[in-house]
This record gives structure tokens, sequence and C-alpha cells, in this order.
């Protein structure tokens, strides 16, 4: 037996987000169906307003409903020092430690030849305008230690090196509370790597 016809269009509008396969939408849809009508209306006009009102800022490329967005307007903020991410998830990840008080650069994604993305489909050329128009001292890279990572920072570290500026990455390890014993030789490999001096 197969669900009626608007019933399944539902499921499969669900399946094609990210992470969700036939079992988990089809529990969302069930529950969706079972909501007040109310809530499902709400949901849904945050879906329609979000896709209306959310841009990326003509500076950083952050995803905001203003432009510039809330950081590069913010006055408070060192504006010698860039942030470079990939998404704008990264960049709310770093935001949330209260630690970091420069901008950032949010490249929109990763070189990664596999999947036919080149450093000219990732938003590299607007950061070195960026630099060369500013007086910025110091990038930090705050990428994924994957591949796609990886050769994007390299490609970047390249890049940068003509300007004479400080360029610096995030340091990679072990997270607070785990094992050596249990670690991975990569995660290992790049806690010593990425070892400091104790004061």
């Amino acid at each position: 037996m197969q669900y009626t016809k608007p019933l399944a269009n539902l499921i499969d509008c669900f399946q094609k987000l990210p992470g969700i396969g036939p079992k988990s939408a089809q529990r969302i849809a069930f529950y969706l169906l079972k909501m007040p009508m109310s809530e499902v209306q709400k949901f849904a006009q945050s879906m329609l307003t979000a896709k209306e009102t959310i841009h990326y800022c003509d500076i950083c490329f952050n995803m905001s409903a203003t432009n510039p967005c809330e950081i590069c307007s913010a006055t408070n903020r060192d504006n010698s020092t860039i942030c470079v991410v990939a998404e704008t998830k990264d960049l709310v990840a770093i935001e949330n430690t209260n630690e970091y008080k420069g901008k950032y650069h949010v490249l929109q994604g990763l070189i990664s030849p596999i999947d036919g993305i080149g450093a000219e489909d990732i938003r590299i050329k607007e950061l070195l305008h960026r630099i060369a128009a500013n007086d910025v001292k110091e990038i930090i890279i705050a990428l994924n230690p994957s591949v796609e990572g990886e050769a994007t920072s390299l490609y970047l570290t390249k890049l940068l090196k003509p300007f004479n500026i400080k360029v610096t990455r995030i340091a990679f390890g072990l997270p607070i509370g785990s094992d050596i014993e249990y670690a991975d030789e990569i995660t290992l490999a790049k806690a010593i790597e990425c070892r400091r001096e104790i004061d």
C-alpha cells in the first residue's frame, strides 16, 4: 500500500533535506500532520520569511537579514583581524566561545575537485580584495581538518604570502575530557604538531 499523494509528496520533500532518510522523513511528516494548524502555519511562515529576508553580507558573506551583517557593522570589533571560515555555521560556533573579537570572512565552501568546486567557486577573490583595501594584520584560518579543508588552507596560505601579514591556523587535537588511548592517529598527530609551551 502506498501513502496518499499529498502525504507521499510531503515525505519526498523532507527526504531531500541533508541527513534525512526515508524513515526519518516519514516520522517528520506524520508529526507535522498531528501538529495544530496554527503551529504548521507558523512553521511554514518561518521558512518563507527566512528564505525571503536572509541574504549574504556584501563584506564578509555571512548569512544575515541586514547588509552589512551585524558583525561587519559592529564598531567594537577588531578590524585588523579576519577569521576565515567555510560556512556561517562555523562562524556561529566560534562566536559562541565569546573568545574572538575580530571580523570574519565566510568562503561559502571549500576547494573540492572531486565535487567540481575550485578556488574560483568560493569567496577567495573577495578575501584578497578585503586584505588589499584594509589595514589587516592577521588572518586566522579556521577550516575543518578534512582533505578539502587542508587543500583550501594550503591554497590560501600561498596566496596570502605576498601580503606580508601574519597567517595563523586554529589548533586541532584532543578534545577536553577524552582519553589518549581512544584517539585516532591523525588526531594525535595534530595534537602533537599543534602543541604549545606551558606558561
